[in-house]
């Protein structure tokens, strides 16, 4: 992963941004179903897939994920998140490395969205042992695609948008193809 200054500079701009949305989003109620969010947070860790690699994609999740967590003082969400963002981080990566650009990268942001709330729905089903919350499955599907569609959008118009010049200072790498 041999991470530079300007590197780790970028990394952690995008970790402290991720985490601000993490946290912001919190005080949001949920949308529509119990504890469903946006996942603004995920639209840095899609940055960090594109900008650098996926090992620092998958630091990113790992790392706010627990951070975040533990700041709101939310243990049990940090089992949810952790299983759900390993999942959806690594079929980012996968559609990333072997389908991109054949499917788009929102495409990608979306399928990782929507596998993401459907592994923490599964979790939280065997962890609590009450299944019947399967039933908000369809709705977290549902979620999933139009926060993936609207974190993909995002991370598109960021990568196209600003200077490479910029990208480069913060020891990043665009791949927009």
């Amino acid at each position: 992963m041999g991470l530079g200054t300007r590197k780790i500079a970028g990394v952690s701009m995008l970790l402290a941004m991720s985490l601000i949305a993490f946290m912001l989003e919190n005080f949001l109620p949920p949308m529509f179903i119990p504890g469903a969010k946006l996942g603004l947070g995920n639209a840095f860790s899609m940055l960090a897939l594109v900008l650098y690699s996926p090992a620092v994609a998958v630091l990113l999740v790992v790392l706010r994920v627990v951070l975040g967590n533990l700041i709101i003082g939310s243990l049990s969400a940090m089992i949810f998140g952790l299983c759900a963002g390993a999942v959806s981080i690594s079929a980012a990566i996968i559609l990333y490395k072997f389908a991109f650009p054949k499917i788009s990268f929102v495409c990608i942001s979306v399928c990782s969205a929507v596998l993401h709330n459907a592994v923490q729905c599964v979790v939280f089903c065997a962890v609590s042992g009450t299944w019947q919350a399967i039933v908000y499955l369809p709705y977290l599907i549902l979620l999933g695609a139009l926060s993936g569609f609207a974190v993909g959008a995002a991370c598109v118009l960021v990568a196209k948008r600003l200077p490479t010049r910029m990208f480069a200072k913060m020891g990043a790498n665009v791949n927009t193809k």
